[in-house]
């Protein structure tokens, strides 16, 4: 090999290296800039940090609230659960309920069912009761002095009721409904209260023009007795259907499905009629057992989204008897609402310091809070039984206090 060709293998070996180091580098480039571009996108992530915006104070506050609200549950349901048990002791005994069933079957359902019913009543006296426990300690003038403002002292007061709000809504919408089915099996073999189970002379819409109709029908066996079914067209009739019986269908897979027996068909085409009749029939009627026999209390087991469902079923087949589903669907959103209302009463109420402690406080408090309910039952009765609008009736109480409460409000800086 010549010197020339050992100098030019040299420049090649060495052309390569650099265009490896190049390629390398403008890699490295990439990678560096890929990874700064997405720490800019983590260092965003920190804005929504819902904890990076409360201060101190506000953590302060918001354990407080939320600390006496668990302990005023907890001490309240308590004693409810010791005249609970007083009561029905005996009931228990006469009918043989097993202490699992009592303990998993009846009381836990019972404590966070009256918890969510109870809330406002909750929430009032913790306000209360912290609030004016504050301002005895002369905490909240330190806080005023330091330039905190009335409304910016209410905000942790209402990040604490949007919490209880948000739980309380979704325990009465979706998880007390399904303990409260346990509840009422419970109290119908233990307690007495006798669930209706069967139903005479059943007629309902189930659908436009469809007329169906039972002379009897029994819950326990999803079995309708003497069961008919016209359909009209024009106001005319063109269809008459008749079994003897007509069983719900429990395990299918699609709802609505029934088993006709002893099945008879009439199909009127003018002056023409068909006849079709047979020993059993798969069919799809608009209708479920809840829909033939009314338990009381049944609006409870349902959930928000299946009383919604419901509502809307029995409005489009025409029928009247919707009115306490509707209160009871808008009465959880009422009452989860509540909360803001009646913190901003009680901090407005207790947060000055005045002789005598937090017993004048605490007696309007329980007083308020009393008149709140009583308010509640009032306005749904007459949804019931005046045929006020259910949506108005429901939230009367909310519009009186609210009133209180911005009055409340106002006054509180002065």
């Amino acid at each position: 090999m010549t010197h020339r060709d050992r100098d030019f293998s040299k420049l090649r070996d060495h052309y390569k290296r650099y265009r490896c180091q190049r390629a390398i580098s403008r890699k490295w480039t990439e990678l560096s800039c890929f990874i700064q571009k997405w720490l800019g996108w983590l260092r965003c992530l920190r804005y929504l940090n819902p904890f990076r915006y409360l201060k101190r104070l506000d953590r302060y506050i918001i354990a407080k609230f939320i600390g006496t609200y668990i302990y005023s549950i907890a001490l309240i349901i308590s004693i409810s659960i010791v005249f609970d048990v007083n009561e029905n002791l005996s009931k228990f005994a006469t009918y043989n309920a097993p202490v699992k069933a009592i303990i998993f079957d009846y009381y836990a359902n019972f404590v966070p069912y009256f918890s969510c019913l109870f809330s406002p009543l909750f929430v009032f006296i913790a306000v209360i009761f912290f609030t004016s426990k504050l301002a005895g300690n002369s905490e909240i003038i330190a806080m005023l002095a330091a330039g905190v403002s009335f409304k910016r002292l209410l905000r942790p007061y209402l990040i604490s009721a949007a919490l209880i709000a948000v739980v309380n809504y979704g325990l009465s919408a979706y998880v007390i409904p399904k303990g409260t089915i346990v509840k009422l099996d419970f109290e119908s073999k233990y307690k007495n209260n006798k669930k209706t189970l069967s139903a005479a002379n059943v007629q309902l819409m189930v659908g436009p023009g469809v007329i169906a109709y039972m002379q009897q029908y029994d819950d326990r066996t999803k079995t309708g007795y003497g069961f008919s079914l016209d359909k009209f067209e024009n106001k005319k009739l063109i269809s008459h259907m008749t079994a003897s019986t007509i069983r719900y269908d429990s395990i299918s897979e699609s709802r609505n499905h029934w088993k006709a027996m002893n099945y008879k068909i009439r199909t009127l085409k003018g002056l023409r009629e068909e006849i079709k009749s047979g020993a059993q029939l798969d069919t799809t009627i608009l209708m479920e057992p809840m829909d033939l026999v009314f338990s009381r209390g049944q609006q409870e087991t349902l959930t928000s989204p299946e009383l919604r469902a419901y509502i809307s079923k029995q409005i489009e087949r025409g029928s009247g008897n919707v009115v306490q589903y509707e209160v009871e669907y808008y009465k959880r959103i009422a009452t989860s609402f509540a909360s803001f209302i009646l913190t901003i009463i009680g901090v407005s109420l207790s947060s000055r310091k005045r002789k005598g402690g937090m017993g004048l406080y605490l007696g309007i408090g329980l007083a308020l809070s009393f008149t709140y309910i009583l308010l509640q039952t009032v306005s749904a009765t007459f949804a019931t039984q005046a045929d006020a609008p259910p949506m108005l009736a429901v939230w009367i109480p909310n519009i009186l206090f609210f009133i209180i409460a911005y009055f409340c409000y106002r006054q509180a800086p002065n």
